[in-house]
């Protein structure tokens, strides 16, 4: 894939301090652009003192205060929105539905009507999105046919009953997910960011929209002490500290794990190639690997035994079974693929949060 010339373009970041937004401003300033962070910087994810690097101007707020996204964004007065800002937690979304309702739906609100009060609105916007949007995702029955089946019930779960079956009780089998398969969510936080989308497609505005719909990103850098980040950061920081890492369900599983730098190329080519507006488009590693398969990999990494994990049959409502994203379409429309393999991925994770150990220490 090409590196985008984006000289002298004025790109404005809500939640451009976090995991992936520190890393896409550098991409972006390496390439020449002019870079305007927007960030509440909240505790939970970067903790009381953060001490942050950035390439471009921080501006400290919450897309929740209307007043001061808009005063942000008349003095920046970008060519090109990439929002970021976003609550994230599947399970504390359960226990805390307002709060992601406000963040994630409310602060999409407050965006938009902010950028179409602006002089000169801009002429693009980026949204991550989710692979949350899809649910369980897609799956076929013996005949072949394709289809979103409902999330699974805490009760069938409860009862060690994981898979998805159709309604003649017969097994369904995991498949890639496309863009065209009908969203259906099975949390609240699936729920609210494919609000999000629909208030980017549906409100008329004379930018167009870049939908990127995320799998499960990870990589040096992720929060460590974030209860709600990505798995393979907490099975780190677990590791490091002596536990055994438990393995919800039976083992099996899946997801599909994308390298932060991968993604970070990802918004760089959304915001420089020029048919992707108006598009959905699933970034992804296009391979699906379980969560068994990769804290046994974590624990190598960190030179520990790998059998120093358990199948503990819990489980979390609102979690899904099988992640898989066709990636087709990235291909197609922005020229991307991941590129970083999980075992060179997980080897630099597993670096970066040893290092970090070491420096807390």
């Amino acid at each position: 894939m090409m590196i985008q010339d984006l000289q002298g373009t004025r790109i404005f970041i809500t939640g451009g301090a976090g995991f992936i937004g520190s890393r896409l401003t550098r991409a972006l300033a390496e390439r020449g652009a002019v870079v305007t962070i927007f960030d509440n910087l909240l505790e939970q994810v970067h903790g009381p003192s953060p001490n942050l690097a950035l390439d471009g101007r921080l501006i400290k707020g919450d897309v929740r205060d209307k007043a001061a996204l808009y005063e942000a964004l008349e003095a920046h007065s970008p060519n090109i929105v990439i929002h970021l800002a976003a609550e994230t937690g599947t399970g504390q979304s359960a226990d805390e539905p307002v709060r992601y309702a406000d963040v994630n739906v409310v602060g999409t609100a407050n965006l938009i009507e902010a950028l179409k009060d602006l002089e000169t609105p801009p002429r693009r916007v980026v949204l991550a999105a989710t692979r949350a949007v899809y649910g369980e995702g897609a799956y076929a029955d013996a005949q072949g046919r394709i289809s979103a089946p409902s999330p699974r019930t805490s009760d069938a779960m409860a009862q060690g009953v994981f898979g998805l079956f159709d309604d003649t009780g017969a097994p369904l089998m995991p498949q890639a997910t496309s863009e065209s398969l009908p969203p259906r969510p099975g949390s609240v936080y699936g729920s609210t960011k494919l609000m999000q989308e629909y208030l980017l497609q549906q409100t008329p505005a004379p930018w167009d929209v870049v939908i990127l719909r995320l799998q499960n990103v990870y990589g040096p850098g992720q929060s460590l002490r974030n209860p709600y980040t990505g798995v393979l950061s907490i099975f780190c920081q677990q590791a490091m500290e002596g536990a055994t890492l438990g393995i919800y369900e039976d083992g099996a599983i899946f997801r599909d794990f994308v390298f932060v730098d991968d993604v970070v190329a990802a918004f760089v080519a959304a915001c420089d190639t020029p048919k992707a507006g108006d598009h959905v488009i699933n970034i992804g590693a296009g391979e699906a690997t379980s969560i068994k398969q990769a804290a046994e990999l974590i624990l190598k990494n960190l030179g520990l035994p790998e059998d120093r994990l358990t199948i503990s049959g819990a489980y979390r409502a609102g979690d899904i079974r099988h992640a898989l994203a066709d990636v087709t379409q990235a291909q197609q429309v922005l020229g991307w693929r991941a590129r970083v393999s999980f075992e060179d991925g997980v080897a630099d994770l597993a670096a970066w949060a040893r290092s970090e150990r070491s420096n807390q220490s």
